[in-house]
Protein backbone atom coordinates (compact mmCIF):
# COMPACT_ATOMS: atom_id res chain seq x y z
CA UNK A 1 0.00 0.00 0.00
CA UNK A 2 1.52 3.39 -0.92
CA UNK A 3 2.24 5.88 1.82
CA UNK A 4 -0.31 8.27 0.35
CA UNK A 5 -2.09 9.55 3.44
CA UNK A 6 0.76 10.53 5.73
CA UNK A 7 2.28 13.46 3.86
CA UNK A 8 5.59 14.89 5.02
CA UNK A 9 7.42 13.29 7.90
CA UNK A 10 6.58 15.16 11.09
CA UNK A 11 3.15 16.41 10.02
CA UNK A 12 0.25 16.27 12.46
CA UNK A 13 -2.76 14.82 10.66
CA UNK A 14 -5.25 12.11 11.53
CA UNK A 15 -4.56 9.02 9.46
CA UNK A 16 -7.02 6.36 8.42
CA UNK A 17 -6.84 3.04 10.22
CA UNK A 18 -5.67 1.49 6.97
CA UNK A 19 -2.69 3.80 6.73
CA UNK A 20 -1.97 3.57 10.45
CA UNK A 21 -1.73 -0.24 10.38
CA UNK A 22 0.25 -0.24 7.14
CA UNK A 23 2.83 2.06 8.68
CA UNK A 24 3.08 -0.02 11.85
CA UNK A 25 3.66 -3.19 9.82
CA UNK A 26 6.47 -1.44 7.94
CA UNK A 27 8.20 -0.20 11.12
CA UNK A 28 7.12 3.38 10.56
CA UNK A 29 5.54 5.78 13.04
CA UNK A 30 2.10 7.27 12.42
CA UNK A 31 -0.23 9.63 14.27
CA UNK A 32 -0.88 7.00 16.92
CA UNK A 33 -0.69 3.22 17.26
CA UNK A 34 -3.36 1.13 15.55
CA UNK A 35 -6.06 -0.58 17.60
CA UNK A 36 -7.71 -3.98 17.30
CA UNK A 37 -9.17 -6.33 19.89
CA UNK A 38 -11.11 -9.55 20.36
CA UNK A 39 -14.02 -9.71 22.81
CA UNK A 40 -15.71 -12.79 24.27
CA UNK A 41 -19.40 -13.28 23.47
CA UNK A 42 -20.15 -13.36 27.20
CA UNK A 43 -18.29 -10.05 27.57
CA UNK A 44 -20.54 -8.52 24.92
CA UNK A 45 -23.60 -9.79 26.77
CA UNK A 46 -22.32 -8.11 29.94
CA UNK A 47 -21.69 -4.87 28.07
CA UNK A 48 -25.18 -4.87 26.58
CA UNK A 49 -26.45 -4.93 30.15
CA UNK A 50 -24.13 -2.03 31.04
CA UNK A 51 -25.32 0.34 28.35
CA UNK A 52 -23.82 -0.82 25.04
CA UNK A 53 -26.49 -0.68 22.34
CA UNK A 54 -27.92 -4.19 22.06
CA UNK A 55 -26.62 -5.94 18.96
CA UNK A 56 -23.83 -3.45 18.25
CA UNK A 57 -20.34 -4.79 17.58
CA UNK A 58 -17.09 -3.64 19.23
CA UNK A 59 -15.52 -2.89 15.84
CA UNK A 60 -18.29 -0.36 15.20
CA UNK A 61 -18.51 1.10 18.68
CA UNK A 62 -14.80 1.42 19.40
CA UNK A 63 -13.54 2.22 15.91
CA UNK A 64 -11.03 -0.59 15.47
CA UNK A 65 -8.55 -0.06 12.65
CA UNK A 66 -8.76 -3.53 11.09
CA UNK A 67 -11.38 -5.92 9.74
CA UNK A 68 -11.14 -9.49 8.45
CA UNK A 69 -12.54 -11.51 5.58
CA UNK A 70 -12.51 -15.22 6.32
CA UNK A 71 -13.65 -18.24 4.28
CA UNK A 72 -14.89 -21.57 5.60
CA UNK A 73 -11.82 -23.81 5.94
CA UNK A 74 -13.52 -26.64 7.87
CA UNK A 75 -14.39 -30.19 6.83
CA UNK A 76 -17.90 -28.84 6.18
CA UNK A 77 -19.67 -31.55 8.15
CA UNK A 78 -23.31 -30.92 9.03
CA UNK A 79 -23.59 -29.31 12.52
CA UNK A 80 -25.82 -31.23 14.90
CA UNK A 81 -27.17 -30.44 18.37
CA UNK A 82 -26.62 -33.53 20.52
CA UNK A 83 -27.59 -32.28 23.97
CA UNK A 84 -28.65 -29.03 25.60
CA UNK A 85 -29.48 -27.99 29.13
CA UNK A 86 -29.55 -24.68 31.01
CA UNK A 87 -25.81 -24.88 31.74
CA UNK A 88 -24.28 -26.11 28.48
CA UNK A 89 -24.73 -27.44 24.95
CA UNK A 90 -23.05 -30.36 23.23
CA UNK A 91 -22.73 -30.02 19.47
CA UNK A 92 -21.21 -31.88 16.58
CA UNK A 93 -19.51 -29.04 14.71
CA UNK A 94 -18.52 -28.42 11.09
CA UNK A 95 -15.31 -30.42 11.61
CA UNK A 96 -17.30 -33.40 12.87
CA UNK A 97 -15.97 -32.91 16.41
CA UNK A 98 -18.23 -33.24 19.46
CA UNK A 99 -17.80 -30.10 21.53
CA UNK A 100 -19.19 -28.97 24.89
CA UNK A 101 -19.69 -25.25 25.45
CA UNK A 102 -21.02 -23.43 28.51
CA UNK A 103 -24.07 -21.27 27.85
CA UNK A 104 -23.32 -18.37 30.18
CA UNK A 105 -19.55 -18.03 29.91
CA UNK A 106 -16.89 -18.18 27.24
CA UNK A 107 -14.01 -20.61 27.56
CA UNK A 108 -11.93 -23.09 25.62
CA UNK A 109 -14.32 -25.70 24.16
CA UNK A 110 -14.53 -29.08 25.84
CA UNK A 111 -13.51 -31.55 23.13
CA UNK A 112 -15.41 -34.80 23.71
CA UNK A 113 -14.72 -36.55 20.42
CA UNK A 114 -12.99 -35.95 17.08
CA UNK A 115 -13.89 -37.02 13.56
CA UNK A 116 -10.33 -38.14 12.70
CA UNK A 117 -8.76 -40.68 15.01
CA UNK A 118 -6.39 -42.42 12.59
CA UNK A 119 -4.67 -42.06 9.24
CA UNK A 120 -7.44 -44.13 7.63
CA UNK A 121 -10.03 -41.63 8.94
CA UNK A 122 -7.95 -38.86 7.38
CA UNK A 123 -7.85 -40.59 4.00
CA UNK A 124 -11.61 -41.10 4.17
CA UNK A 125 -12.41 -37.46 5.00
CA UNK A 126 -9.59 -35.56 3.28
CA UNK A 127 -11.70 -34.91 0.17
CA UNK A 128 -13.82 -32.55 2.24
CA UNK A 129 -10.92 -30.09 2.34
CA UNK A 130 -10.90 -29.45 -1.40
CA UNK A 131 -11.39 -25.80 -2.31
CA UNK A 132 -14.84 -24.83 -3.57
CA UNK A 133 -15.92 -21.34 -4.47
CA UNK A 134 -18.88 -21.41 -2.07
CA UNK A 135 -16.49 -21.59 0.89
CA UNK A 136 -16.67 -17.80 0.61
CA UNK A 137 -19.94 -16.00 1.27
CA UNK A 138 -19.31 -13.61 -1.58
CA UNK A 139 -22.08 -11.17 -0.77
CA UNK A 140 -20.94 -10.84 2.83
CA UNK A 141 -17.27 -10.64 1.80
CA UNK A 142 -17.87 -7.81 -0.67
CA UNK A 143 -20.07 -5.96 1.81
CA UNK A 144 -17.42 -6.30 4.52
CA UNK A 145 -14.72 -5.11 2.13
CA UNK A 146 -16.78 -2.09 0.99
CA UNK A 147 -17.64 -1.13 4.59
CA UNK A 148 -13.99 -1.42 5.60
CA UNK A 149 -12.91 0.80 2.74
CA UNK A 150 -15.59 3.37 3.61
CA UNK A 151 -14.38 3.41 7.22
CA UNK A 152 -10.72 3.53 6.20
CA UNK A 153 -9.92 0.18 7.83
CA UNK A 154 -7.06 -2.18 7.04
CA UNK A 155 -8.69 -5.30 5.54
CA UNK A 156 -7.01 -8.67 5.85
CA UNK A 157 -7.58 -12.25 4.74
CA UNK A 158 -7.57 -14.71 7.63
CA UNK A 159 -7.71 -18.41 8.38
CA UNK A 160 -5.95 -21.22 10.23
CA UNK A 161 -3.34 -23.63 8.92
CA UNK A 162 -1.30 -26.63 10.09
CA UNK A 163 -1.62 -27.47 13.80
CA UNK A 164 -4.34 -24.91 14.56
CA UNK A 165 -6.76 -26.15 11.90
CA UNK A 166 -5.93 -29.86 12.20
CA UNK A 167 -6.44 -29.96 15.97
CA UNK A 168 -10.12 -29.10 15.44
CA UNK A 169 -10.65 -32.42 13.66
CA UNK A 170 -7.86 -34.52 15.21
CA UNK A 171 -7.14 -34.60 18.93
CA UNK A 172 -3.98 -32.91 20.17
CA UNK A 173 -2.77 -36.24 21.57
CA UNK A 174 -3.20 -37.99 18.20
CA UNK A 175 -1.43 -35.15 16.40
CA UNK A 176 1.52 -35.07 18.81
CA UNK A 177 2.03 -38.83 18.62
CA UNK A 178 1.81 -38.77 14.83
CA UNK A 179 4.39 -35.98 14.63
CA UNK A 180 6.82 -38.51 16.10
CA UNK A 181 5.50 -41.81 14.78
CA UNK A 182 4.04 -40.90 11.37
CA UNK A 183 5.49 -37.60 10.15
CA UNK A 184 4.49 -38.42 6.55
CA UNK A 185 0.83 -38.28 7.61
CA UNK A 186 1.38 -34.96 9.38
CA UNK A 187 3.13 -33.51 6.32
CA UNK A 188 0.20 -34.53 4.13
CA UNK A 189 -2.31 -33.09 6.58
CA UNK A 190 -0.52 -29.76 7.03
CA UNK A 191 0.02 -29.47 3.27
CA UNK A 192 -3.70 -30.02 2.67
CA UNK A 193 -4.75 -27.34 5.16
CA UNK A 194 -2.18 -24.88 3.81
CA UNK A 195 -3.31 -25.54 0.23
CA UNK A 196 -6.88 -24.77 1.27
CA UNK A 197 -5.89 -21.53 3.01
CA UNK A 198 -3.93 -20.32 -0.01
CA UNK A 199 -6.67 -21.32 -2.45
CA UNK A 200 -9.05 -19.04 -0.55
CA UNK A 201 -6.57 -16.16 -0.74
CA UNK A 202 -6.13 -16.66 -4.48
CA UNK A 203 -9.91 -16.64 -4.99
CA UNK A 204 -10.46 -13.43 -3.05
CA UNK A 205 -7.54 -11.58 -4.58
CA UNK A 206 -8.52 -12.84 -8.03
CA UNK A 207 -12.04 -11.52 -7.53
CA UNK A 208 -10.74 -7.98 -7.25
CA UNK A 209 -10.76 -7.55 -3.46
CA UNK A 210 -7.66 -5.45 -2.89
CA UNK A 211 -6.79 -6.82 0.53
CA UNK A 212 -4.17 -5.02 2.61
CA UNK A 213 -2.63 -8.05 4.30
CA UNK A 214 -3.11 -11.53 5.70
CA UNK A 215 -3.50 -13.21 9.07
CA UNK A 216 -2.64 -16.80 9.98
CA UNK A 217 -4.01 -18.57 13.06
CA UNK A 218 -1.76 -21.34 14.34
CA UNK A 219 -1.72 -21.72 18.12
CA UNK A 220 1.54 -23.50 18.88
CA UNK A 221 2.11 -22.76 22.56
CA UNK A 222 0.67 -23.35 26.01
CA UNK A 223 1.58 -21.78 29.31
CA UNK A 224 5.21 -22.81 29.64
CA UNK A 225 6.46 -23.78 26.18
CA UNK A 226 5.47 -24.78 22.68
CA UNK A 227 3.47 -27.97 22.13
CA UNK A 228 6.40 -29.44 20.22
CA UNK A 229 10.12 -28.76 19.91
CA UNK A 230 11.62 -26.11 17.64
CA UNK A 231 13.16 -28.99 15.67
CA UNK A 232 9.73 -30.48 15.00
CA UNK A 233 8.39 -27.05 14.10
CA UNK A 234 11.24 -26.58 11.59
CA UNK A 235 10.63 -29.97 10.00
CA UNK A 236 6.83 -30.13 9.92
CA UNK A 237 5.40 -26.58 10.04
CA UNK A 238 8.09 -24.16 8.93
CA UNK A 239 7.90 -25.19 5.22
CA UNK A 240 4.20 -24.27 5.19
CA UNK A 241 4.78 -20.99 7.03
CA UNK A 242 7.46 -20.11 4.51
CA UNK A 243 5.17 -20.98 1.60
CA UNK A 244 2.33 -18.85 2.98
CA UNK A 245 4.62 -15.91 3.71
CA UNK A 246 6.19 -16.13 0.25
CA UNK A 247 2.73 -16.07 -1.34
CA UNK A 248 1.78 -12.81 0.36
CA UNK A 249 5.20 -11.17 0.31
CA UNK A 250 5.37 -11.70 -3.45
CA UNK A 251 2.23 -9.54 -3.56
CA UNK A 252 3.78 -6.99 -1.15
CA UNK A 253 1.24 -7.86 1.56
CA UNK A 254 2.28 -8.06 5.24
CA UNK A 255 1.30 -11.18 7.18
CA UNK A 256 0.42 -11.51 10.87
CA UNK A 257 0.73 -14.74 12.87
CA UNK A 258 -1.62 -15.39 15.79
CA UNK A 259 -0.04 -17.97 18.07
CA UNK A 260 -1.16 -18.21 21.66
CA UNK A 261 0.95 -19.30 24.59
CA UNK A 262 4.70 -19.30 25.07
CA UNK A 263 6.22 -19.26 21.57
CA UNK A 264 9.30 -17.07 22.10
CA UNK A 265 11.57 -19.99 21.21
CA UNK A 266 10.11 -20.10 17.70
CA UNK A 267 10.57 -16.41 16.90
CA UNK A 268 13.87 -16.71 14.98
CA UNK A 269 12.24 -19.32 12.73
CA UNK A 270 9.10 -17.21 12.33
CA UNK A 271 11.21 -14.28 11.17
CA UNK A 272 13.11 -16.54 8.79
CA UNK A 273 9.80 -17.88 7.42
CA UNK A 274 8.80 -14.33 6.57
CA UNK A 275 6.16 -13.28 9.09
CA UNK A 276 5.69 -9.55 9.56
CA UNK A 277 4.05 -9.51 12.98
CA UNK A 278 3.38 -11.78 15.98
CA UNK A 279 0.17 -11.63 18.05
CA UNK A 280 -1.17 -11.82 20.84
CA UNK A 281 1.82 -12.14 23.27
CA UNK A 282 0.11 -13.77 26.26
CA UNK A 283 1.50 -12.27 29.44
CA UNK A 284 0.39 -15.18 31.62
CA UNK A 285 2.41 -17.48 29.36
CA UNK A 286 5.55 -15.40 29.88
CA UNK A 287 5.51 -13.45 26.60
CA UNK A 288 7.06 -10.10 27.52
CA UNK A 289 6.32 -7.30 25.06
CA UNK A 290 9.15 -5.01 26.17
CA UNK A 291 11.78 -7.75 26.06
CA UNK A 292 10.62 -8.93 22.64
CA UNK A 293 10.58 -5.39 21.25
CA UNK A 294 14.13 -4.74 22.41
CA UNK A 295 15.33 -8.07 21.07
CA UNK A 296 13.62 -8.04 17.67
CA UNK A 297 13.00 -4.35 16.87
CA UNK A 298 13.10 -3.86 13.12
CA UNK A 299 12.92 -7.60 12.40
CA UNK A 300 9.41 -8.38 13.66
CA UNK A 301 6.36 -6.29 14.54
CA UNK A 302 4.23 -7.04 17.60
CA UNK A 303 0.54 -6.84 18.40
CA UNK A 304 -0.88 -7.36 21.87
CA UNK A 305 0.88 -7.97 25.15
CA UNK A 306 -1.52 -5.92 27.33
CA UNK A 307 -2.53 -8.07 30.28
CA UNK A 308 -6.30 -8.57 30.55
CA UNK A 309 -5.88 -9.37 34.25
CA UNK A 310 -4.83 -5.75 34.76
CA UNK A 311 -7.92 -4.62 32.83
CA UNK A 312 -10.15 -6.53 35.24
CA UNK A 313 -8.30 -5.56 38.44
CA UNK A 314 -10.25 -3.66 41.09
CA UNK A 315 -7.58 -0.98 41.21
CA UNK A 316 -7.85 1.06 37.97
CA UNK A 317 -4.26 2.24 38.40
CA UNK A 318 -3.06 -1.23 37.43
CA UNK A 319 -4.20 -0.99 33.83
CA UNK A 320 -2.79 2.52 33.46
CA UNK A 321 0.56 1.29 34.72
CA UNK A 322 0.39 -1.66 32.30
CA UNK A 323 -0.24 0.59 29.31
CA UNK A 324 1.99 3.48 30.38
CA UNK A 325 5.02 1.24 30.90
CA UNK A 326 4.63 -0.95 27.82
CA UNK A 327 3.13 1.08 24.98
CA UNK A 328 5.73 3.91 24.76
CA UNK A 329 8.56 1.36 24.46
CA UNK A 330 6.71 -0.97 22.08
CA UNK A 331 5.61 1.82 19.73
CA UNK A 332 8.99 3.51 19.32
CA UNK A 333 10.05 3.45 15.68
CA UNK A 334 6.75 1.86 14.65
CA UNK A 335 6.10 -1.86 14.63
CA UNK A 336 3.43 -2.07 17.35
CA UNK A 337 -0.38 -2.43 17.26
CA UNK A 338 -2.56 -2.48 20.39
CA UNK A 339 -4.43 -5.68 21.26
CA UNK A 340 -5.23 -7.39 24.54
CA UNK A 341 -2.90 -10.28 25.29
CA UNK A 342 -5.53 -12.67 23.98
CA UNK A 343 -9.16 -11.51 24.15
CA UNK A 344 -11.22 -9.44 26.57
CA UNK A 345 -12.95 -11.65 29.17
CA UNK A 346 -16.28 -11.02 30.87
CA UNK A 347 -14.51 -9.91 34.06
CA UNK A 348 -13.88 -6.54 32.32
CA UNK A 349 -16.68 -3.97 32.59
CA UNK A 350 -17.74 -1.70 29.75
CA UNK A 351 -16.55 1.39 31.61
CA UNK A 352 -13.16 -0.19 32.32
CA UNK A 353 -12.73 -1.18 28.67
CA UNK A 354 -13.57 2.32 27.53
CA UNK A 355 -10.88 3.54 29.90
CA UNK A 356 -8.41 1.04 28.42
CA UNK A 357 -8.91 2.48 24.94
CA UNK A 358 -8.62 6.04 26.25
CA UNK A 359 -5.29 5.15 27.80
CA UNK A 360 -4.08 3.34 24.68
CA UNK A 361 -4.82 6.36 22.50
CA UNK A 362 -3.27 8.73 25.06
CA UNK A 363 -0.01 6.84 25.59
CA UNK A 364 0.04 5.58 22.01
CA UNK A 365 0.13 8.96 20.29
CA UNK A 366 3.34 9.78 18.46
CA UNK A 367 2.97 13.55 18.29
Amino acid sequence: MPDEDSGEEGCVIELSGRERIWRALHHLEADRIGVLDAVWDSTLQRWYGEGLLDGSLPSQVFGYDMTEIRPDLTLRCRPELIEECPEYTIMRDSNGAVVKNWRHSTSTPGWLDHSIKSRSDWERLKWRLAWQRDRVDWGAARDAFDRARARGQFTYYSGAICWDEAVKAVSAETLLLAMTDDPAWIKDMFTTYTDLYLAGAEQLLGAGLELDGAWVYDDMGYRNATFFSPRMYKELIYPHDRRVCSFFRSRRLPIILHSCGQVAGLIPNLIEAGYTCLQPLEVKAGMDLITLKKQYAGALCFMGGIDVRAMAAQDPAMIEQEIATKVPIAMAGGGYIYHSDHSVPDSVSLDRYRRVLELVKHYGRYR
